[in-house]
């Protein structure tokens, strides 16, 4: 700084003086010189507030031009009100004290709680005791109470939709889950909300807001809902609880009686179907056995045509053969033969006829029809 008159040979004297008292080095002991004879002269000249505002503008215009971006945001500029350009994540410049960014997590997964809020999520997770009947209380189909909650996990698709096409978007967000849950609620029976009905109503919930999202172009996406809870009213739990109870017996009633009747029924099926096939055999049995005598005698008899004495006496000899087989004990007496009483063992036959075999062996058909 040049100064001229007596103030100017006292800066200069003192500027001799200063000098004097760092040794002539080079490097940064020079640089520190240099700096510390600056600021003597600022100092001395008056104008301290004018270097510092100084320093002060050129510190908030370098914060004003560089920003950093995360790696799960985008940056979005703009520039008095008006979009101009999307940013990835780093280190990125813009124009100072006239643009403007909006860091967007575009990468990372955002939710909405309806009907509970969580006040501390962790390893023991609490949730906020405030009322928040006003959301989860919606009527069924049937007209009954039920009281839904649920989470609806999102991400940011589109920056600039996000930002720019719809107002107080969580706001609205929020209002239309809730239209559709009610929606799809109101379609379905108390019975079906509570219990089997649960994936199909998260998966028609989802559907629905993905339609609305996109006819509204608020730049988000859908990825899952989820039913956290869903039961009756706390006034009727206790008849809520004594109509599962009895469901629930009606149900295993209804399965014991299903399980004996599998017991029972097909077991007579198959006793049935065992005696229709006994009578099936019997029957072929006795048609095969008349079919067999019947072949057997035309074939006597057509031997007793060509042969009959032949035949005869063959006939005659095979009864025989049959009927003295179970006679027991045998005794030929002549004709002639006198006094034979002595001779007869009677305990000895009676013995033999008792001990010989009773057999049945079917009459031979003689022709003519004689047995």
């Amino acid at each position: 700084m040049d100064e001229s008159g007596d103030n100017g040979n006292k800066y200069d004297d003192d500027d001799e003086h200063e000098f004097r008292r760092y040794p002539r080095v080079s490097g940064v002991d020079r640089f520190l010189r240099d700096v510390e004879a600056v600021r003597a002269r600022v100092l001395r000249s008056g104008r301290p507030v004018v270097w510092g505002l100084g320093l002060v503008l050129m510190a908030a215009g370098l914060f004003s031009t560089l920003y950093q971006v995360q790696p799960e945001e985008v940056g979005v500029v703009v520039r008095f009100g008006k979009y101009m350009r999307t940013t990835e994540p780093g280190l990125r410049m813009k124009i100072p004290f006239l643009e403007q960014v909006y860091r967007i997590p575009v990468q990372r997964q955002l939710k909405e709680e309806f009907g509970f809020r969580t006040a501390d999520a962790g390893v023991r997770t609490t949730f906020s005791k405030a009322d928040f009947s006003s959301e989860s209380m919606m009527l069924t189909g049937d007209l009954n109470v039920a009281v839904v909650e649920w989470i609806v996990q999102y991400r940011v698709a589109d920056p600039y939709l996000y930002l720019f096409k719809v107002r107080n978007i969580t706001e609205t967000f929020r209002a239309m889950n809730e239209a559709v849950m009610r929606q799809v609620v109101g379609d379905r029976t108390v019975t079906e909300v509570l219990t089997v009905g649960r994936q199909a109503i998260e998966t028609r919930v989802e559907e629905l807001l993905r339609e609305l999202t996109q006819q509204y172009q608020l730049g988000i996406t859908i990825e899952q809902v989820v039913l956290q809870d869903v039961n009756p009213p706390d006034p009727v739990k206790p008849s809520w609880d004594e109509v599962n109870q009895a469901q629930q017996q009606r149900d295993r009633l209804i399965n014991e009686a299903r399980g004996e009747y599998n017991k029972v029924i097909p077991r007579a099926k198959g006793e049935a179907q065992q005696a229709v096939l006994e009578a099936e055999g019997y029957s072929l049995n006795r048609v095969n056995r008349a079919q067999g005598e019947s072949a057997r005698f035309r074939s006597v008899q057509e031997a007793y045509q060509r042969a009959p004495d032949v035949t005869r006496r063959r006939l005659h000899l095979e009864t025989m053969e049959r009927v003295l087989t179970r006679s027991g004990g045998k005794l030929l007496v002549d004709a002639d033969a006198r006094g034979i009483l002595p001779l007869l063992p009677l305990d000895g036959l009676r013995t033999a006829g008792a001990q010989a075999p009773r057999v049945e062996p079917p009459a031979p058909v003689v022709p003519g029809g004689v047995r």
